[in-house]
């Protein structure tokens, strides 16, 4: 039996820790944010390192698509992807991924917003994915009966153990106490932009305490954490 599981986020939200948690697990193969070339090449958008990102991976919608929904590398039975909603502009969606265990990271807006200005200082609403991941967690609703998991990174920071067995379980896959650690460094599934965005995590080996106190922002920061203020706690009222 092979399990594919989407883990969709926005940016900034622990996500490649929880990459690298997964990547621990010895059943299980990662991908990192497959859809980031096809997505630079169609918008264009000023990212770090945006030439270097295309060069280096498929930027063909249909041809991603297919690659994620083919084989799993090294015969795993499980694959763990990390995807970014803002990601999804070309004529491929969420909802194409047929077979798919969707879940859903999340994280209070304002520390999101704080951590992604130390790498990028312009953000919008649209480079975060919140309402992209809101409307696609509906329409999983709907079609699930139930909803799908959710999670937020304090909750993980907090008490990596509890959220992550609720996590596996609500997968459906074992849990295995391999995904609390992992070796300092990069990998070679991390994409090419780790040398930008990865510092923090390649230092790390393992999950660390989250902030000790609200971050500051700016009032063009205070606005933003507002508008997606609503938008996250439709989501936060089902993490686990």
């Amino acid at each position: 039996m092979t399990i594919r599981i989407a883990m969709w986020s926005g940016p900034r939200n622990i996500s490649t820790a929880m990459m690298r948690s997964f990547g621990s697990r010895a059943d299980t193969a990662v991908s990192d944010e497959p859809f980031y070339g096809a997505y630079l090449k169609q918008s264009r958008a000023p990212h770090p390192m945006a030439d270097e990102v295309i060069a280096s991976m498929d930027c063909e919608w249909h041809s991603v698509l297919a690659t994620l929904t083919g084989p799993i590398p090294q015969q795993r039975p499980i694959w763990y992807q990390k995807h970014m909603w803002h990601h999804l502009v070309g004529d491929v969606g969420a909802e194409q991924m047929q077979g798919f265990r969707h879940a859903f990271l999340i994280r209070d807006p304002a520390q999101m917003i704080a951590s992604y200005r130390a790498k990028r200082e312009r953000v919008t609403l649209d480079d975060l994915g919140l309402m992209k991941q809101a409307d696609f967690f509906e329409r999983e609703c709907q079609r699930l009966g139930i909803a799908p998991p959710v999670i937020d990174a304090n909750d993980v920071l907090a008490d990596p153990q509890r959220t992550l067995s609720k996590l596996c379980s609500a997968l459906d896959i074992a849990w295995d106490a391999a995904m609390l650690a992992w070796s300092p460094g990069r990998r070679e599934t991390d994409g090419i932009w780790a040398s930008h965005w990865y510092a923090r995590v390649e230092a790390s080996s393992g999950f660390e305490p989250g902030p000790a106190a609200p971050p500051t922002l700016d009032s063009d920061g205070k606005r933003l954490a507002d508008a997606c203020e609503p938008i996250y706690q439709q989501l936060a009222q089902h993490r686990l």
